[in-house]
């Protein structure tokens, strides 16, 4: 008897729910640098045109960050082709300097 009564507080244990975190809604924006934070640590993450082009070149590209400011329409231009070309999804982030520093 002395084994079935210790043997009751484990099996309570193991039923008690998980406390479920609060779920925080956030911007596309905020989604996004988090998503771009994480490539970065994980080695994932390209920048510049050339390092971009090459991977939009090679299939390797999930996604494409690019800025709307960007001066130099050319450098648009072909992004946008490389993405198309290998149905890589484009995100048009306002400020360039803004996504320089996620």
């Amino acid at each position: 008897m002395a084994d079935t009564d210790e043997e009751m507080p484990q099996a309570e244990v193991a039923a008690e729910e998980p406390e479920v975190a609060e779920e925080v809604e956030m911007s596309v924006l905020d989604a996004l640098k988090e998503v771009l934070q994480k490539a970065m640590v994980h080695g994932g993450l390209k920048k510049g045109l050339h390092e971009c082009a090459k991977a939009l070149d090679r299939r390797s590209a999930r996604l494409c960050c690019l800025a709307k400011n960007c001066e130099n329409e050319e450098y648009k231009k072909l992004i946008k082709a490389l993405c198309a070309e290998g149905e890589v999804h484009v995100i048009m982030v306002e400020d360039g300097k803004e996504l320089g520093s996620w």
